[in-house]
């Protein structure tokens, strides 16, 4: 498997199941609503952040790159949830920070086996 879909199997892999069970268990989003929402926020910023991040690997300055792509893909896809959900919330911020946290997380140990 390339590069690219191997690493967006593993993002759905992890963010979808977390956004699905947050949405539906905190916003009362249903099941099948939030793990398209999940899908949806995912197809929306992942092929962006991996064709910026694939075009500066290896440069000296890559995990500050990684950081503030990261900042901008978690501000994107709050604004998504919240416009989705018609919803302005705050707490739309936290999910998108620790999901996407846990999916890079994710990405740095399968890099490093």
């Amino acid at each position: 498997m390339s590069p690219y879909p191997a690493a967006l199997a593993l993002t759905l892999a992890v963010e979808v199941p977390l956004y699905a069970v947050a949405l539906h268990a905190g916003w009362r989003v249903p099941w099948v609503r939030a793990g398209a929402i999940g899908v949806g926020v995912n197809l929306v910023t992942h092929p962006v952040l991996w064709s910026a991040l694939w075009q500066v690997r290896g440069v000296g300055a890559y995990p500050v790159l990684l950081v503030a792509a990261e900042a901008a893909v978690c501000a994107t896809e709050a604004a998504l949830l919240a416009w989705w959900l018609r919803r302005p919330d705050r707490l739309l911020v936290v999910l998108a920070v620790g999901v996407n946290a846990l999916s890079v997380l994710a990405g740095l140990i399968s890099a490093s086996v």
